[in-house]
């Protein structure tokens, strides 16, 4: 991708905007404008090191005049191709294009990309560690919380870069083509964003959509709509499952994670080697071990990590043991899905704080899972009244749920003074944050600290 000469425009302060503005003026652009429909005070971005790459800042209404003299359009993830501004960007065929595809143009390595509803930052985080014993200097970014544009440009040439994609990232792509795509499971999430499900799942196909026979595409054979995404593949299908031994393809076989792949077997380690709890994370390391075996990585060097890996924050993370209890921070739960797969990991009496920013999905299944395994129910923020109505209909006791309003803290003295041996705390909200929270991450902190503090 070329910025010289070039006028270019970036929607979105964040992470992922910020830095691609750095980016498109560091690498030649004449002009670069940064735009936010908010006010600057209300955004949380130190913006100081962007002013000083020359980039001009713009807030409040974003007029159609901005676009004037534009050559190409970037958008941040958290921008939807449907705004006004980019539906006239389009109709002035002006390029629009997200910070993951100015990612890929200027990658000069090939990049390992993983997406799916749940799992995608424990899968990437561990393939990042699992290919950075082949290139000491791989990349790891995306919607794992780095701008990707950044670690293509550090990976450079003899690399390799790992990408964490989400759905809205894939919006503004184009020719987006990993040589390794990875799509760990679809199920329903971001419907406000994208319309629907089925628009949802074409996002997730997007990014294999572009490759060629001499790439390769890692699905979910457990996951129906992953598995029947093998029918629309270019690239060579490398199935894992967690359920089934498949004559081709990474499984569990007597216990042991293991891949056969042209004629050749490896045992890798056995599912109780692994530091990461639950089944899930058995087919997060199936997937990223898969990745990274098709990625080059030697089969020592996987499983040394394999045993080694210990999980990411905010994922099923042990945070403190107090009287005999054990707390666990999942604030990565930002839907049910999720929460169901976090409370499978224990064997029952969980002391559960769940709720926040509802997202409206069924609670069915959520709910069912609760009844069967949760022994106290804790309630937080947006969405306490439907869970709180879903519990009761599905038969979970009135006097088990335990609504808070909108405190954390509440929470967690409410979870200290009801739960004991051998029961566990958890926090898996099943819930985004942003009633309470900036994120996921501010929320899992708050948690921790609030449980460390109970050890004082």
């Amino acid at each position: 991708m070329d910025f010289s000469h070039k006028n270019v425009l970036v929607v979105g302060v964040g992470i992922s905007g910020n830095a691609v503005a750095k980016v498109a003026k560091m690498q030649g652009a004449d002009k670069v404008v940064l735009s936010d429909a908010k006010a600057e005070q209300d955004l949380k971005y130190d913006l100081t090191d962007v002013r000083a790459t020359g980039v001009e800042l713009v807030f409040g209404p974003q007029e159609n005049t901005l676009l004037d003299n534009v050559d190409m359009v970037i958008l941040s993830p958290a921008v939807p191709v449907r705004i006004p501004l980019v539906q006239e960007a389009y109709k002035r065929e002006i390029p629009v294009v997200s910070e993951v595809q100015v990612a890929y143009e200027l990658a000069k390595s090939p990049i390992l990309a993983v997406t799916g509803t749940n799992g995608k930052t424990t899968t990437v985080t561990l393939l990042g560690e699992l290919m950075k014993t082949r290139y000491p200097d791989a990349g790891v970014g995306g919607n794992i919380g780095v701008p990707l544009c950044e670690e293509a440009l550090k990976a450079g040439e003899q690399s390799c870069v790992v990408a964490e994609i989400s759905s809205y990232q894939m919006e503004a792509t184009t020719n987006f083509r990993p040589h390794v795509a990875v799509v760990l499971n679809v199920t329903p999430d971001h419907v406000v964003r994208h319309g629907s499900l089925e628009v949802y799942q074409q996002m997730k196909e997007k990014m294999f959509a572009q490759q060629t026979s001499e790439d390769y595409l890692v699905l979910n054979y457990d996951n129906d709509k992953t598995r029947d995404m093998a029918k629309r593949a270019k690239g060579q299908v490398f199935f894992f499952s967690r359920l089934e031994k498949l004559e081709e393809g990474a499984f569990l076989q007597d216990g042991w994670l293991t891949i056969q792949w042209q004629g050749q077997t490896c045992r890798l380690c056995r599912a109780d080697e692994l530091k990461i709890k639950g089944g899930h994370n058995i087919e997060n390391a199936l997937a990223a071990a898969s990745a990274a075996f098709l990625g080059g990585a030697r089969i020592p060097k996987i499983i040394e990590v394999l045993k080694e890996f210990a999980g990411v924050e905010h994922r099923i993370e042990p945070v403190a043991v107090i009287g005999g209890v054990a707390y666990y921070n999942d604030s990565k739960a930002t839907n049910t899905d999720s929460a169901i797969k976090a409370l499978e990991s224990f064997d029952g009496h969980i002391v559960l704080i769940a709720g926040g920013d509802d997202k409206m999905t069924d609670l069915t299944d959520f709910m069912t899972l609760v009844k069967e395994r949760v022994d106290e129910l804790i309630l937080v923020g947006d969405a306490s009244a439907r869970f709180k109505e879903n519990a009761l209909k599905l038969g979970y006791p009135a006097e088990h749920i335990h609504e808070v309003g909108y405190s954390m803290e509440e929470a967690v003295k409410k979870a200290h003074a009801i739960a004991g041996p051998p029961q566990t705390v958890l926090l898996s909200p099943a819930c985004a944050s942003f009633d309470m929270y900036d994120g996921y991450e501010a929320r899992g902190r708050d948690f921790k600290a609030l449980v460390r503090a109970l050890e004082n």
